[in-house]
């Protein structure tokens, strides 16, 4: 049975979350494991990020989270829409408190690694937003936001560490 993808995003703040009257906001890092020419899969990570809509610079899939979804379905929704990928959301990267420039009002975000299953042709924002794929230090030189890039440190260093494989078990939340 083919699953149904919704092709239009959410809009409005009728369910927004707010906590101490910060907007409550959830991203992912989409990761893969890079192919190699061969046809198989090496150890290096590779990492998407999109473009605002605005065009000022990159950065990962985020959005609110609302009322009606659990933090994990908000970072998969939120990763389907603007950035047109599926996957398995991985154990909490950690949370940021920021000033949001464009709305000069305090975010309180949550971050999550990605694990990549599948790239989609047509998803809701594929006309306003472009995705690129990066290595990690391409993509902490891209990303406009410093809590962002705080949040690639820490998955860098969760990947990257052996003894914390096992804290790293994909749990897939579709």
């Amino acid at each position: 049975m083919e699953e149904m993808v919704y092709l239009v995003s959410r809009t409005g703040r009728e369910l927004q979350r707010y906590s101490m009257g910060r907007r409550q906001v959830v991203g992912c890092i989409p990761y893969r494991y890079k192919n190699g020419n061969d046809g198989s899969i090496n150890d290096e990570l590779e990492v998407l990020v999109i473009s605002s809509q605005k065009g000022q610079g990159l950065m990962f899939p985020k959005g609110g989270w609302e009322l009606d979804e659990s933090v994990e379905e908000a970072a998969l929704r939120e990763s389907l829409e603007e950035a047109g990928v599926v996957g398995n959301v991985e154990c909490e990267l950690g949370r940021w408190h920021f000033l949001s420039k464009s709305q000069g009002t305090f975010h309180e975000g949550y971050m999550f690694p990605l694990l990549v299953k599948e790239q989609l042709d047509l998803w809701p924002e594929k006309d306003v937003r472009q995705r690129f794929w990066m290595t990690m230090n391409e993509a902490r030189e891209a990303c406009r936001h410093w809590w962002m890039k705080e949040a690639l440190d820490i998955l860098l260093d969760r990947l990257s560490s052996p003894s914390r494989a096992e804290e790293n078990v994909a749990t897939s939340y579709l």
